[in-house]
């Protein structure tokens, strides 16, 4: 699998990485946030929103399990399943008809939903790392590969690798 793995200094560069990857972003792609608490995941999920062009406010959806941003003609579904206690929730809860080629669904705590959920497009890793957050994206389809050659235009002359 391909990654590139970047380190964040601080928040601001948490929104430049999430102003990276809102361009990218299409319909039909799934994207897993995943980390401990306090990785970073909604916040780089409000500055992918944010590079959308959504102005609104931008809330984490652990208690009400998803949020719904629609932006430049985009469906996007921003999930968190924290709370989940059993795989089954996911199916339970019928997220299953939201995973479809006209919304892009970012899921934050993929793993609480066991094998259920889709493919991802790209896995988001954030670590904290001292007073910052090294983040790993890994590629998981084609669209996802190709998101990653674009990121790395970017990320090139920063103090980060590409690896395969």
């Amino acid at each position: 699998m391909e990654s590139l793995k970047h380190f964040l200094v601080d928040e601001s560069s948490t929104d430049v990485l999430g102003a990276h990857l809102a361009p990218l972003l299409a319909s039909g792609m799934v994207i897993f946030l995943s980390g401990h608490l306090g990785a970073g995941k909604t916040s780089l999920a409000r500055a992918m929103l944010r590079g959308l062009g959504f102005s609104g406010k931008v809330k984490s959806p652990t208690y009400t399990l998803v949020e719904l941003y629609t932006v430049s003609r985009l469906n996007l579904y921003h999930f968190d399943f924290y709370r989940f206690h059993d795989p089954r929730e996911w199916d339970e809860a019928g997220f299953r008809d939201l995973f479809n080629e006209d919304n892009i669904c970012l899921v934050e705590w993929p793993d609480k939903a066991g094998g259920l959920l889709p493919a991802a497009d790209l896995t988001i890793h954030l670590q904290i790392r001292g007073s910052g957050r090294e983040v790993e994206i890994t590629a998981g389809s084609e669209q996802g590969r190709t998101c990653l050659k674009e990121l790395a235009k970017h990320y090139g002359s920063l103090p980060s690798h590409e690896s395969t």
